[in-house]
């Protein structure tokens, strides 16, 4: 997968919810990309990154790329979120 292809479509469906890419991580040899949205004004919600996510299966068939996303969000590091995750279930 180009990098640039990619670009395109994440800052397009990011665009449509109201986001940015903040940060964009491309492992190239391991196709692995890591995604962090913003969002001037507001929270970036899990719908956003569920919409990102969403568009960018539908333009790359990971069947022939090989690849792995990861759409999540700036002001939350992974360790917060699983601790309030955990916490909701219970």
């Amino acid at each position: 997968m180009e990098k640039n292809d990619l670009l395109k479509v994440l800052d397009a469906a990011a665009a449509e919810c109201g986001c940015a890419v903040a940060e964009l991580d491309f492992d190239d040899d391991e196709n692995v990309f890591d995604v962090t949205l913003d969002k001037e004004n507001g929270d970036v919600t899990l719908e956003d990154c569920e919409h990102v996510h969403r568009k960018v299966l539908a333009a790359f068939d990971r069947d022939v790329e090989d690849y792995a996303l990861t759409v999540g969000s700036k002001g939350i590091s992974a360790e917060d979120a699983d601790r309030i995750l955990s916490t909701i279930k219970e």
